[in-house]
């Protein structure tokens, strides 16, 4: 992994784009795309390289990163779900941070999920954001044609999570809208996504997802996806240069496998002494207001 960040520095031809990376069904609520046209923008803020007409490169930050180091934001979906538990084993082991985007109406689904996000709230590595009340019931392109309906949506998770941070995920979509970054995924959930900006809601995606089998457990392993990341990293094809948004889903983090992947990913990148991670609330220019 050493000699990919040396091989960054000695070049600057880029080795291509990354396809854009589709969410999938899942367990209780999950992510579920249809094949539509793409649409990103980005606000009048200095770019930096796009690497294609879809994809935003900014390079915004006021931070100084070393040239070997980078930034990851562990991110996990649609808690409190099957796998939440797990999810707080693996972190406390490894003693790292992350960012759970939570499902309003899965925190009252059952006694353990009111336990689990509880166990959430009191937990110092986790950071609890949006991901909308109802996850858009499984219907996305109908959830996304009301944007009003779409921001009530949002408003009521805000007030049952008792959440001060506007910080946010939409469901089914890989959508952004920080202060410096535009980005939609489809683009008939363009119109929703503004008016959750409008309304304060800053909308984080993500660079890169560990997606699941048909079974609902992780797939592939833990050297696959590190391989992922240092082709992220020495492609330029994260959203903000050095900082890698990471996402997985709790419900994947049911069977010793999955488990056992994602702890090993985890070390690798904790071992190779390359990498911070941190909270999404840290990531670049978020706490700015937005235009």
């Amino acid at each position: 992994m050493k000699t990919f960040f040396e091989e960054k520095l000695k070049t600057s031809a880029f080795l291509g784009t990354l396809a854009l990376i589709s969410a999938t069904s899942f367990l209780l609520v999950g992510c579920d795309k249809t094949t539509e046209r793409i649409d990103a923008k980005t606000t009048e803020q200095p770019q930096k390289k796009p690497v294609s007409k879809n994809v935003i490169k900014v390079d915004e930050t006021t931070e100084t990163i070393s040239d070997n180091k980078r930034i990851i934001y562990l991110t996990f979906d649609d808690g409190p779900n099957r796998g939440t538990e797990n999810l707080l084993k693996i972190l406390h082991k490894r003693n790292v941070v992350a960012t759970t985007f939570v499902v309003g109406k899965h925190v009252n689904g059952s006694a353990k999920q009111k336990k689990d996000f509880a166990d959430l709230q009191k937990d110092s590595l986790i950071e609890i954001a949006n991901h909308s009340f109802s996850h858009a019931d499984n219907r996305y392109s109908e959830f996304y044609k009301n944007p009003e309906k779409v921001v009530a949506d949002f408003d009521s998770a805000q007030v049952l999570l008792g959440l001060n941070n506007k910080i946010a995920r939409t469901p089914g979509r890989n959508i952004w809208r920080l202060n410096n970054i535009s980005v939609t995924d489809i683009s008939a959930s363009k119109v929703a996504a503004n008016q959750l900006q409008i309304a304060g809601y800053k909308l984080v995606g993500w660079d890169l997802e560990w997606r699941p089998t048909a079974k609902m457990s992780l797939k592939g392993n833990h050297q696959q996806m590190m391989k992922k990341v240092d082709s992220i990293f020495l492609n330029d094809l994260e959203k903000t240069s050095k900082h890698l948004v990471f996402l997985t889903h709790d419900q994947y983090l049911t069977d010793d496998e999955s488990l056992a992947e994602l702890d090993e990913f985890i070390d690798v990148l904790q071992k190779s002494k390359r990498f911070e991670f941190r909270k999404i609330s840290e990531y670049p220019k978020i706490n700015e207001i937005l235009n």
